[in-house]
């Protein structure tokens, strides 16, 4: 049985751009759009949900089917956070009427916002699973995790499983002298810091991008990078400066514009002051438009 859940949305936003997003357990590639988004994911708080997203007219609102235990209240909180509609997507608009390299960037990929990770807790894992692997690697063990461990949906003719809650990810044991023994206890950290509410999105949010950014940085086998990656890619900030250097990104900031260079991250500072209070939305939009205009070079 699934219940209907309808997401209003403010300002532009399209299912189609969010869809095709395609980042870290994805690869990078981007899935062909067939009319429905699909996301299966640990409900925070408990339970998991399968969602199948539609949206009958632009800019209008999704029309979901939800799957799944998980508390419907909490799944549309954290939907609405993992596809940035928790925040107005009009004043989003008000930085390219600022800055006009970022409004034609907007008008090149309308409606498009960040797609975040499920969860804090599931992008810290993710952080420890893919340290030091190829990305198709990662993303197998992600999935057989997830197939093994965590709830698999039938979603629109497709099965997507959900990455398991973090109590279950504590109950895999290796045999002992395993070459993977670290790895493990990393994940379990993990795993134990969101069991006690250390990766709640709300708490992180709460304390602010820099002091979640360090506080991050406790846990162990998450360093400067992985850390600014949770931050600005699951807690659900929509301002946030960069605080380590991102290689795509600072280059194509070049490119856009006109630096015959590699932005620095002073330079980035300097720019970035114009997209308060959205330099996080801008900054992907950065990034997303210069990997599909550029290539990841």
């Amino acid at each position: 049985m699934s219940e209907a859940l309808t997401l209003e949305v403010d300002g532009p936003f399209s299912l189609a751009a969010a869809a095709e997003f395609g980042f870290g357990p994805n690869q990078g590639r981007a899935p062909v759009f067939d009319g429905a988004m699909r996301l299966a994911f640990a409900v925070d708080g408990g339970g998991y949900a399968g969602i199948l997203a539609r949206q009958p007219r632009a800019d209008g609102p999704l029309e979901c089917e939800v799957f799944g235990d998980g508390e419907i209240g909490a799944v549309e909180r954290q939907l609405r956070r993992v596809l940035s509609l928790d925040h107005d997507g009009e004043g989003f608009l008000e930085v390219g009427r600022r800055d006009e390299v970022i409004g034609e960037l907007q008008r090149r990929h309308p409606g498009q916002r960040p797609v975040l990770f499920h969860s804090p807790y599931e992008a810290a894992a993710w952080a420890i699973i893919s340290t030091r692997r190829s990305a198709a690697s990662a993303a197998k063990l992600r999935r057989e995790l997830a197939e093994r461990l965590g709830e698999s949906f039938e979603l629109g003719g497709e099965t997507l499983a959900a990455f398991p809650q973090p109590e279950r990810l504590l109950e895999v044991e290796l045999e002992p002298g395993h070459h993977a023994a670290e790895r493990l206890q990393r994940v379990k950290g993990v795993a134990r810091a969101a069991l006690e509410g250390s990766l709640d999105a709300e708490r992180l949010r709460a304390l602010g991008p820099a002091a979640a950014y360090q506080e991050l940085q406790a846990l162990r086998g998450i360093g400067p990078f992985y850390a600014s990656l949770i931050v600005l890619r699951a807690a659900g900030f929509a301002d946030a400066g960069l605080f380590v250097a991102e290689p795509h990104l600072l280059g194509h900031l070049g490119r856009f514009y006109g630096l015959h260079a590699p932005a620095t991250l002073e330079r980035y500072a300097a720019i970035s002051e114009a997209w308060r209070p959205y330099r996080t939305w801008t900054a992907v939009l950065v990034r997303l438009a210069g990997d599909r205009e550029f290539g990841r070079r």
